[in-house]
């Protein structure tokens, strides 16, 4: 399609929906693919053909929810094609929905930059209440010391007994004003920090749901596999068992065995990629729920490659042109430890998922000989007490590093270095909640230009 070849590149596309049915079961389900034969068809000069592949992407994109480009993709083409045929009237609804479909996205951005300020906002009003809070204690001292004076002077006469009674009486009454004043900014102190804890519970939640939504597409390509093999195992036995029917009523007892034990194979294997599906589902649900606090044994070597794969797959998802290179090297020794496994697991995940991140943007930097790679290790080390030590957990990666300039503010709420709308801030600073809540440490080692290396300490005994 670069070269202009635009017939021999529909040509193309469409074969890559018989090669997606076979996989989905459901041929020409990509969005992308309709609107990239569009594409071809209208520089081949076949509007009404381009429209009607257009108005499939735009449908099959609308029912997902979750590929706005190609919503939009597909109504500008719509909207040039039908001026082409001389539908203005088509030509300009089309292009009222993409525009719509832009201001939306402009809100989004508006809406997310509009929620820090009003954190920002909360914090700062939280800060002068103190302000206030001091100052008020500091009045009340003051009061404090007058009317111990006042009470000293009595002895002087009845003359100064009734001014200090006087003045007391004023005292008290501004003192009772003070308490007013007091309990107001207290009552407003409570309020902003009330505001703070929601507005921070709410930002974690969203970091879960969005580390989650990363994931669904790993698990999505993770699972097909599984159920494939179940697919594939089923019809076969069907067709061994007829077959062993036929030698039955032959009489050919011997090969009716040797059938059945095929077919008691292939149940094995089916009863093994069932229980596979269901360790997948199994870990997407204890990722998404909310941490239950309690420690069990895990595998963390198991854990640690799933988060691997899962992320890497859910990033080939959203982007297509993303590759990198995964290593592992898992210290088989360590076998199970006690962990909170869903609150580790969101930990690995997060590390993996940056590396990712920063050796794609490298990648983009077209340096010659360059291979992004992301290398995942455990190791278990013992202290000098016999069953005792830690297991380290090592997310490594060969991007531009970090500067030292921002090494210290990595692990704190809201400090984040990619794009608007790309990144809570509260990644690291969770996973180093996690950790610390474990009784463990996070390291990093990192070298710019060269890699950075996160490591994770897990005390075990």
């Amino acid at each position: 399609m670069a070269k202009g070849k635009y017939r021999e590149a529909a040509e193309k596309f469409n074969a890559f929906y018989v090669l997606d049915g076979l996989e989905s079961g459901e041929p020409g389900d990509d969005e992308w693919v309709s609107n990239n034969i569009a594409k071809c068809l209208s520089h081949l000069g076949k509007w009404k053909e381009s429209n009607r592949y257009a108005i499939k992407a735009y449908q099959q994109s609308i029912q997902k929810k979750s590929r706005k480009a190609e919503v939009k993709k597909a109504c500008l083409l719509l909207s040039e094609n039908y001026e082409k045929l001389g539908e203005v009237g088509k030509a300009l609804e089309y292009l009222k929905i993409y525009s719509e479909l832009v201001k939306k996205d402009k809100l989004q951005e508006i809406s997310s930059r509009a929620t820090k300020m009003e954190i920002q906002a909360v914090v700062a009003k939280s800060d002068q209440a103190k302000k206030v809070l001091e100052q008020e204690k500091i009045l009340q001292e003051k009061e404090n010391q007058n009317q111990r004076w006042w009470l000293f002077s009595i002895a002087a006469g009845l003359f100064s007994s009734f001014v200090v009674v006087f003045l007391l009486m004023r005292n008290n009454k501004n003192k009772q004003k003070a308490n007013l004043l007091l309990q107001k900014q207290k009552e407003e102190v409570q309020e902003a920090l009330s505001q703070l804890k929601s507005t921070q519970s709410q930002l974690i939640q969203s970091e879960k749901m969005a580390s989650l939504g990363e994931l669904t597409a790993g698990i999505a390509h993770e699972i097909q596999n599984p159920l494939n093999f179940v697919n594939n195992f089923s019809e076969v036995n069907k067709e061994l068992l007829v077959e062993m029917k036929e030698e039955m009523d032959k009489g050919n007892l011997t090969d009716a065995k040797e059938i059945a034990n095929d077919v008691i194979a292939n149940s094995e294997k089916i009863n093994h990629h069932g229980k596979r599906a269901g360790d997948i589902v199994k870990g997407m649900l204890q990722h998404s729920r909310s941490s239950s606090g309690v420690k069990e044994p895990t595998d963390i070597n198991a854990l640690a490659d799933e988060y691997l794969r899962l992320a890497y797959h859910g990033l080939r998802a959203k982007d297509k042109s993303f590759n990198a290179t995964m290593k592992t090297d898992f210290d088989e020794t360590i076998g199970n430890i006690n962990i909170i496994p869903q609150d580790i697991g969101r930990v690995i995940l997060n590390l993996i998922t940056n590396a990712f991140y920063v050796v794609n943007e490298k990648s983009k930097q077209n340096i010659a000989g360059y291979e992004p790679t992301v290398s995942v290790s455990t190791h278990r080390s013992l202290s000098s007490g016999e069953g005792r030590g830690e297991v380290l957990i090592s997310v490594k990666d060969n991007g531009n590093g970090i500067p030292q300039k921002i090494l210290d503010k990595i692990f704190q709420p809201f400090f984040t270095t990619k794009p608007t709308g790309q990144g809570t801030g509260l990644g690291l600073s969770l996973s180093y909640d996690i950790v610390k809540a474990h009784g463990g440490e996070i390291r990093v080692d990192t070298k710019e230009n060269k890699g950075t290396e996160f490591i994770v300490q897990i005390p075990v005994q």
